[in-house]
């Protein structure tokens, strides 16, 4: 089943809400505009709304808005200020097991939505989205915006812990996110098809590309020539991007004389599928693979990359797959939901099955020894970034889903 609430390829400004084009200039002109009305964005960390959700917000305080970001504030909360928006400090636990701490943050959630009074509050992530919903509709926002950023961890295996938890997780969402005020952003039709499974009306859905990439910040470089090509991996160091495969995958084109350098670029995170630190420098040490922590500005490092590699299990749309297609590097990726949103076989990368070691390392050893095909399919992903994935459209598609629950809102319809 195809969502019926979905935006044009290109472009921002016209979204199709079952079949019928509904138009962003025109909500403005009946009124529905978000001058003066007041967005809170709850996210568990501040550096993930930097990183992740600053375009959308930005875009929504340049059309008027006033801005709260509630979140764990640390690193970024003075550059959040500086930024026009409001900065609160929220206690969330994401490791989720203290039922006191979260007892307290769901409290505190809802007497800020209380004293705050937003119109639209916008929740990042599974944790922000239940304890948040909650919150929401015991203080009556008017418009309440879900954005699942991929359904991670417990979509990622089947054993009987995860077919518990997931049971447990699918309940809380019911419980908390349905209702005509309640709207669920996607980023991949697999994940839509999971949330229509579950009995959320289809017309409360968005399918939303992501949190888009800045194509003007993320360029193409000259190709680097001669010298070993290098597979770039980005990501958090678990197990569930697939980074176990790929050192193992490492092994697999060392053992056949493969001249190509794996690169791990990222940090490590609170979450069950962690890997130790004491594996990331046995690694290291071992020589298979190059083993590097979070990177701020990673442009030189995809500067200095030839492919771009994630082995995931799931994601919902890849940040670092489409940073690195923004600077025109092909893509290897797993078949599955998320990564082949931006990783299209053949075309922009080439797909493998996940937790195939043998199969990322045929890919690699592929495009290693075909500079020619990594220049064609580097071209190809740019192409796709810009015109579907870029920072302003998504911008622009999200502020579209809030004047059109607005609009909703007002006429007694949301």
């Amino acid at each position: 089943m195809i969502c019926p609430f979905r935006f044009d390829p290109v472009g921002g400004d016209r979204l199709w809400i079952g079949g019928r084009p509904w138009n962003v200039i025109e909500a403005q002109r009946e009124g529905v505009m978000l001058g003066s009305r007041t967005i809170l964005y709850l996210v568990t960390e501040d550096w993930y709304f930097w990183s992740h959700r600053l375009p959308i917000a930005r875009a929504a305080r340049d059309r008027g808005a006033r801005v709260i970001v509630a979140s764990r504030m640390a690193a970024h909360e003075e550059r959040i200020r500086e930024e026009g928006f409001e900065a609160v400090h929220v206690s969330f636990d994401r490791s989720g097991i203290n039922p006191l701490q979260d007892v307290r943050t769901l409290a505190a959630i809802e007497a800020l939505y209380r004293r705050t009074r937003p119109d639209i509050v916008h929740h990042v992530a599974a944790k922000p989205v239940i304890y948040g919903s909650l919150a929401a509709r015991a203080a009556s926002v008017p418009v309440v915006i879900n954005a699942m950023a991929g359904l991670g961890f417990l979509f990622t295996g089947d054993s009987t812990g995860r077919r518990i938890a997931r049971a447990v997780f699918e309940r809380g969402l019911q419980a908390a996110c349905r209702g005509a005020r309640f709207w669920t952003i996607l980023q991949n039709e697999d994940d839509w098809e999971i949330f229509r499974s579950l009995g959320f009306p289809p017309d409360r859905l968005a399918l939303i590309a992501g949190s888009g990439v800045d194509v003007n910040f993320y360029r193409p470089t000259p190709p680097v020539r001669g010298g070993t090509p290098v597979a770039l991996c980005v990501a958090r160091m678990l197990r569930d991007k697939g980074i176990c495969e790929l050192v193992e995958a490492a092994r697999i084109l060392r053992s056949r004389d493969v001249a190509i350098d794996i690169h791990l670029v990222g940090g490590a995170d609170v979450n069950p599928t962690s890997i130790p630190a004491r594996d990331l420098q046995a690694w290291a040490e071992e020589g298979i693979v190059r083993v590097g922590g979070h990177v701020d500005d990673l442009r030189p490092i995809y500067a200095s990359a030839s492919i771009a590699v994630l082995p995931s299990y799931r994601e919902g749309l890849p940040k670092a797959l489409l940073e690195a297609a923004a600077c025109g590097l092909p893509l290897v990726a797993t078949d599955v939901p998320g990564c082949r949103s931006i990783c299209r076989d053949g075309e922009t990368g080439i797909l493998v099955p996940p937790r195939d070691a043998p199969a990322i390392a045929g890919a690699l050893e592929r495009l290693a020894h075909d500079p020619k095909e990594r220049l064609r399919l580097g071209r190809a992903a740019r192409i796709a970034v810009v015109e579907k994935f870029s920072v302003k459209t998504v911008a622009e598609q999200t502020l579209a889903l809030y004047e059109h629950a607005l609009e909703l809102h007002r006429f007694g319809r949301g």
